[in-house]
């Protein structure tokens, strides 16, 4: 099995900066892609980044200019770094990666269980 666990989200004032990471872990042969997708108050699950190792990166265009996504492949885990945070980035932040585990033929989409970010006006 593989697991994913989110950290670094808080409450921070507009204008301010967090770094999100995602730590990937268990019988994991490869990690072909890595991403971060947000759930707002009423709103839908949106992509915010995604990092992969064929389709490059992409990021929402809220996110253009404020929102840097990388990763380091020796430790499984990806980072959103997001600046000039607004008020209207107030969601859980949800980690996604896309693996293949050890034995098997195709990939699979892991989710991690979110962590919350808040900005205050």
């Amino acid at each position: 099995q593989v697991q994913l666990v989110d950290s670094g989200g808080g409450l921070v004032q507009a204008g301010g900066s967090l770094r999100l990471s995602c730590e990937a872990s268990g019988a994991i042969f490869r990690i072909d892609g890595m991403g971060w997708y947000r759930q707002g108050p009423g709103k839908q699950r949106e992509l915010v980044a995604t990092t992969h190792r064929s389709a490059g990166t992409k990021y929402a265009d809220f996110g253009k200019g404020r929102f840097t996504i990388s990763m380091d492949n020796a430790k499984n885990t990806a980072y959103l770094q997001m600046n000039s945070l607004k008020p209207e980035d107030t969601a859980v932040y949800y980690c996604n990666a896309e693996v293949f585990r050890i034995g098997s033929v195709a990939s699979e989409d892991y989710w991690g269980q979110g962590t919350q970010v808040t900005v205050s006006s």
